[in-house]
Parts: structure tokens; sequence; C-alpha cells
């Protein structure tokens, strides 16, 4: 469940040292002797809290030798910390203001739709503008199976249906909280933590 990820996320996030481990991350790539050095604290204090953090998908590793590097995952952190605040103001105008009105939603969506898709389904090119982008994004995972856990191979191979490039859709499927990632399984997020395009000025 998508909560209990969020939940996670913030878990790792509770301990001052971790956190000055991310801002320390947010420079780029270090290994754990140089943020043993830079935080005053000894190697095994690093690989302790780094393993909170890559239990969270938080932290990327790579190891040279016997030196591991550490780096950020960001489109998680990001996703994650606006999956946060859609969940919380979910019910709420807060953060989203009004609706667009129905009757001009449904028109922009299949203007958008007939536009951007060929008679045949498959997607011409991705939208830049987001609002467009997100309303094709929207078509294109609506037909994967809500509570099934997918590998990243049957994700690129679904996606590939509609584009061949999977890797930027598959990434934005993420980023926009269509879906998430756990241990290299993607499943779809609740419907209501989906980007909302109809709320876009």
């Amino acid at each position: 469940m998508q909560l209990d990820k969020i939940v996670n996320y913030h878990k790792a996030l509770a301990d001052p040292t971790r956190i000055r481990i991310l801002i320390l991350l947010a420079d780029g790539e270090l290994n754990g002797q140089v943020l043993a050095d830079k935080l005053g604290v000894t190697p095994a204090t690093i690989t302790h809290h780094a393993a909170k953090l890559r239990e969270a998908s938080l932290l990327y590793e790579r190891r040279v030798k016997n030196t591991i590097y550490f780096s950020l995952n960001h489109h998680f952190i990001k996703a994650n910390a606006a999956a946060s605040v859609e969940l919380i103001y979910s019910h709420s105008n807060e953060t989203g203001g009004p609706s667009m009105p129905e009757d001009k939603a449904e028109r922009l969506q299949q203007s958008v739709l007939k536009n951007f898709f060929t008679t045949e389904g498959r997607l011409k090119h991705v939208p830049a503008q987001l609002k467009k982008k997100l309303i094709v994004l929207e078509h294109i995972v609506s037909r994967l199976e809500k509570g099934r856990k997918y590998t990243e191979q049957e994700i690129n191979d679904f996606i590939r249906q509609y584009h061949e490039d999977f890797a930027t859709i598959r990434r934005e499927f993420i980023m926009h909280r269509f879906m998430f990632r756990d241990n290299e399984e993607y499943e779809l997020n609740p419907r209501k933590m989906w980007a909302k395009w109809d709320k876009l000025t």
C-alpha cells in the first residue's frame, strides 16, 4: 500500500544524521569515508544510516573495489515528498484550487487524445505542455491492472505498445505519482494520488 511507502519514507528521514547525509549528497556522489569526515562520525555510523536510507530507496550505492559511493535517488525523494502533500490534501482544494468544469475537461481530454494518438492507438510523441502530458500519461497508465505488481520488463513491454521511448514514459509515471517502484517492482498508486491535470491553469 502506498501509504506504507510514505510512512517508511518519513521514518528514514527521522534522524538528523540521515538528513545531513542527504544534504551533502545533494551536491553529488560521495564515498562513505568522505561523508564520515564531513560529519565528524565513524565510517561504521555512515554505513548504519546509509543502510536505512537505502532500504527506503532514498540512496543509490556503487562499489569500486573496497570503496562504496553513495548518491541520491532524486526522483524517489521528490515523488514521495509530493505524494505526502497530495495524500494529506486529497480531499481539500488547498493545493490544487477548483477543478476545471467537467464538460470543458472532457472536451480538452478528447482533443488531446485525438491529436496525440494515431487511429491505431500509438502515441505520436509526448506533449511538451504539462497538462497535455498528464492527460496522455493518464490515458496509458489507466490500462494497467490495479493492485498488480509489474516487473520493469513488463512495464517496458506495456509502454512499447504505445511508444518506443519506454524509459522516459516509465520515469514520467513515477514522477507524476501514477505508479510507485519498490525493489524493481512497479504498481499503480491510488487514483486520488495521480497528478491532476484538470487543476492546472
